[in-house]
């Protein structure tokens, strides 16, 4: 039954569920603890590499597949009738990848922990495809923006709540009868975020409707599907320059955005010597500095147009850049911290709305909602091949050079690029 209350808030409570994820394993705690638990030189399989080096490629490899996975993926969410079984799927093999981390504690468990981040990543990532595809099928058209907010708030909300109580187990494990010295206590956090994730998850998975299987409908047929519908909009882009044009651009600066959002933690770690506490408290500076953000790109966006506010965002992002390159003190990284915050979640907002204005405009709303999908489908796995690329360059040149300042340098030419490319955009609803 649509709009059901039970079901609807069963759905945003997942966001709650897998949030935590984000923000404390690829983004707050678990980053630096693997720059300090992994040597800072090691050889594998003949291969020199560094400990950000070897992250930046865990990352790189764990979308490389979700982006191989994802056409096949889109599919099924679409046709196959299996949302439900595959989201319970992946759902749990990325909770328990990140219930692993618990037992990763030195260079001798590296493996464990590198596969466990990976496997985690993998769950974290392939789950939202489905979670998303249940909105339709829930919700008539009207709740879909009001819906989507509650789960975003829900999702920030929840995570921010764990990463405090994190934060509280790290700086005064005495509260909770841990050790002072060792690891323990971080390591709980990894277990404390994989429960959290299985626990609320299997709550909001019991309160979504049941899959109803198409039979006759095979792996195949479905992965077929998904790259029809991405083959489609690649032969459409040569009607449509201006789409053309800002997927190229998107590209650029996602490869950028992506990136830096991944390893900033391990940079401020193993460049500036951040604490665990330290970085926790910087993650939620820069959370509570992205809301604001939110709102200046929409109002930039309403004064001067999306491709100014993309404009002032991107030279925003370069800055941080160039800037990373010559910090040399904690404080200095959390103005640069702030500034992350505040064109975070900016730059990813408008990118969607912008996206949003060049594709086709269908004249029939059922098929208006068809062609949407397909182009959202193309622009969803757009963005995890430039997270592909952006990671694995950092990699490389950190692996080359062993300077992580280096790495973020060049990342600015992403952005460079995504504004030389947006020169040539009209965004005629706008401008």
């Amino acid at each position: 039954m649509l709009n059901n209350p039970r079901t609807l808030n069963g759905w945003a409570l997942f966001d709650w569920a897998n949030s935590a994820f984000a923000l404390v394993i690829t983004t707050a705690i678990f980053p630096p603890y693997f720059e300090e638990m992994v040597d800072a030189e090691f050889r594998v399989l003949g291969l020199d590499f560094t400990n950000s080096s070897w992250f930046a490629y865990l990352i790189t490899f764990s979308y490389l597949v979700i982006a191989l996975l994802s056409p096949l993926l889109s599919g099924i969410a679409d046709v196959g009738g299996r949302r439900k079984w595959f989201l319970q799927g992946f759902t749990t093999m990325g909770g328990l990848g990140c219930i692993s981390l618990f037992f990763f504690h030195g260079m001798g468990t590296m493996w464990l922990g590198s596969l466990g981040f990976v496997v985690g990543l993998i769950g974290f990532a392939g789950g939202l495809v489905f979670y998303n595809s249940f909105l339709p099928v829930i919700a008539t058209e009207d709740r879909y923006d009001r819906l989507s907010a509650r789960g975003f708030a829900m999702g920030y909300i929840g995570s921010v709540l764990l990463l405090l109580l994190n934060l509280a187990m790290v700086q005064a494990p005495s509260w909770f009868g841990l050790p002072e010295e060792g690891t323990l206590r971080i390591r709980l956090a990894f277990l404390t975020v994989g429960v959290w994730w299985l626990v609320f998850a299997y709550i909001s998975l019991s309160r979504l409707p049941d899959d109803v299987r198409t039979k006759g409908t095979s792996l195949a047929d479905m992965a077929a599907g998904g790259w029809r519908e991405l083959r489609g909009v690649w032969t459409q882009m040569i009607d449509y320059p201006q789409a053309k044009r800002f997927l190229i651009a998107f590209f650029c600066y996602s490869a950028g955005v992506q990136t830096v959002i991944f390893l900033a933690s391990i940079f401020a770690k193993k460049e500036l010597g951040f604490e665990t506490a330290e970085l926790i408290v910087v993650v939620l500076i820069l959370q509570i500095v992205a809301i604001a953000g939110a709102y200046l790109a929409a109002k930039l966006s309403e004064w001067r147009g999306n491709k100014f506010a993309l404009y002032f965002e991107l030279i925003v992002w370069t800055s941080i850049c160039l800037l990373a390159y010559f910090v040399s003190g904690k404080t200095q990284f959390y103005f640069i911290a702030g500034a992350v915050g505040l064109v975070m979640g900016g730059v990813q907002s408008l990118s969607r709305s912008t996206y949003a204005k060049v594709i086709p405009q269908s004249e029939s709303e059922e098929a208006a909602r068809t062609d949407t999908t397909s182009w959202f489908s193309f622009y969803d796995v757009l963005e995890k091949v430039a997270i592909v690329l952006g990671t694995f360059i950092f990699g490389f040149l950190d692996a080359l050079t062993g300077s992580m300042r280096l790495s973020i340098l060049i990342l600015s030419v992403f952005f460079l690029l995504g504004m030389a490319f947006l020169s040539r955009l009209r965004v005629t609803q706008v401008d």
